[in-house]
C-alpha cells in the first residue's frame, strides 16, 4: 500500500481509535488540541511521560492499521473519522460518538435525514407487518431507516426500506455479518443502502458489543420508533440512549397480554410519542423537511458514492428460524391480536397447507384460537 499524505492521517487516525487506552472524547481532544490525528501521535509520548502513564500507552502498529485498510479496500468499504467532512454531523453531535466507522455503500446515505427502528428478535408477524410498513412509509417521505439487523423487527424494517435507503449498524466487524441468515439482506442493503461499524475487521460480536452498535443506532437518527420490546430489552437501551441524546423516543402500543410489548407501553406511560402511522412520526420531528432525492455532497479524499438507476428488489423474508420446527416458529409469530394466516405464509416461508395443518394440531393443544376471516391468535391462559 503507497502511502500519501491523506493515507498517513487515515493510518494515524486508526491507530489511535484502536488504543484500548484512547476512547472516543479523549480522541476527539487529542484531535481538536494538535490539529490531526499524525500530531495528536507525535505529541503522545511526551503527554504519556507528563501523566506517568507512559508505560500503560499501547498505540495499534502501523502495520496493523495498514493490514485494516487493505482488508476495506478489497470490499469496497471506506474509513469514515470524525471531522473528515463525510463523517455524519448528527452521529458526531453526540457524546461518546465513534471516533472513527467503517461504511459500505452508498455514502449518500449517510447525507439524508434518518429515523431509527427497532424491536424484538422474536417478533410476531403483526409487528414485523407494521415495522416493514412503517418503514416503507418513511422512505417514501425521504428518509433513511436505520436499524441494527438483528432477526425481527430490525430486517423487517431494513426490508420496507431498500428502495429508498437504508443503514444498517453491525456489532461486530463490517465483514462479519450476523445473524448469517442475512447473508442475502447484507448484500442487498449494501447495493442500495450503507452497512456501517465501529469494530475492527474479523471481530465477532460479543455480548457488549451491543449496546455500543446501539448508541450509534440511536445517534444516527432524528428519532428512534420501538416496535415490540420486552422490558430490559436491548430496543429500549436504544431509546434511553436516544433520550439522553436529545432524540425523539417513540413507541407503538401493543396487547397488554404480550410480554413482546411490556417495553413499548412503559415507554408511552414514560413520555414517549405514540406511534400508528408514519405521519405520527413525522408530526414529532422538528420542522425540517425530509429529501426524496439523494444529495450530492463532494469529499476530495474519497470516490463520489455510485448513483443506481435501478435499485434491487426487496429481498424475500427468511423463515423466523429455519432450524425450529414450523408449529414452533408459528407459536413464536403469534400474539393475543389476531394476525392473518397469508401473513404467516410470508412470515415462515411454509405454504398455506402446511401451516393450516400446524395450526389445526395447535389449536387441538389449546395453544391457538382460530377467529373469522382466516384469522388466528395466540390463547391467552389465565
Amino acid at each position: 500500500m503507497s502511502v500519501g499524505a491523506s493515507d498517513e492521517e487515515r493510518i494515524a487516525a486508526l491507530r489511535l481509535a484502536r488504543s484500548a487506552e484512547i476512547g472516543p472524547v479523549t480522541f476527539r481532544k487529542l484531535v481538536d488540541r494538535f490539529g490531526s490525528a499524525l500530531a495528536a501521535i507525535d505529541a503522545l509520548p511526551e503527554l504519556a511521560q507528563n501523566s506517568g502513564r507512559a508505560s500503560q500507552l499501547r498505540l495499534q502498529s502501523v502495520a496493523g492499521a495498514v493490514c485494516e485498510l487493505e482488508q476495506a479496500d478489497k470490499i469496497g468499504a471506506r474509513l469514515l473519522v470524525q471531522g473528515d467532512g463525510v463523517y455524519p454531523d448528527l452521529l458526531a453531535a453526540a457524546e461518546g460518538a465513534p471516533a472513527i466507522l467503517f461504511a459500505r455503500g452508498e455514502l449518500a446515505t449517510l447525507m439524508m435525514p434518518s429515523i431509527a427502528i427497532v424491536g424484538a428478535r422474536n417478533a410476531s408477524a403483526n409487528g414485523r407487518k407494521l415495522a416493514e410498513s412503517l418503514a416503507a412509509g418513511l422512505g417514501a417521505r425521504g428518509f433513511v431507516v436505520v436499524s441494527g439487523l438483528a432477526r425481527g423487527i430490525d430486517a423487517a424494517a431494513h426490508r420496507g426500506a431498500l428502495k429508498t435507503g437504508t443503514l444498517a449498524v453491525l456489532a461486530g466487524g463490517i465483514d462479519r455479518i450476523y445473524p448469517e441468515e442475512h447473508a442475502e439482506l447484507y448484500e442487498a442493503i449494501c447495493d442500495s443502502g450503507l452497512i456501517v461499524s465501529e469494530m475492527p475487521f474479523g471481530q465477532v460480536a460479543r455480548a457488549a458489543d451491543f449496546p455500543r452498535r446501539n448508541r450509534i443506532i440511536a445517534g444516527l437518527a432524528q428519532g428512534t420508533v420501538v416496535v415490540e420490546a420486552a422490558e430490559r430489552s436491548g430496543s429500549l437501551i436504544t431509546a434511553r440512549l436516544a433520550g439522553e441524546m436529545g432524540r425523539e423516543v417513540l413507541a407503538v402500543p401493543g396487547s397488554p397480554l404480550d410480554a413482546r410489548c411490556r417495553g413499548t407501553n412503559q415507554l408511552l406511560k414514560d413520555g414517549a410519542v405514540l406511534v400508528e402511522t408514519v405521519e405520527d412520526i413525522i408530526a414529532s420531528l422538528p420542522a425540517r423537511a425530509a429529501q426524496p432525492p439523494r444529495p450530492a455532497r463532494r469529499a476530495d479524499h474519497i470516490i463520489e458514492p455510485r448513483i443506481r438507476e435501478q435499485i434491487a428488489e426487496p429481498v424475500r423474508a427468511k423463515p423466523v428460524t429455519a432450524t425450529q420446527p414450523l408449529p414452533a416458529r408459528l407459536v413464536e409469530l403469534l400474539g393475543p391480536s389476531p394476525t392473518s394466516i397469508d401473513d404467516l405464509v410470508r412470515a415462515t416461508g411454509a405454504s398455506a397447507a402446511e401451516i393450516q395443518a400446524a395450526l389445526f394440531d395447535l389449536e387441538i393443544e389449546g395453544v391457538t384460537l382460530r377467529h373469522p376471516g382466516q384469522l388466528v391468535s395466540r390463547a391467552v391462559k389465565s
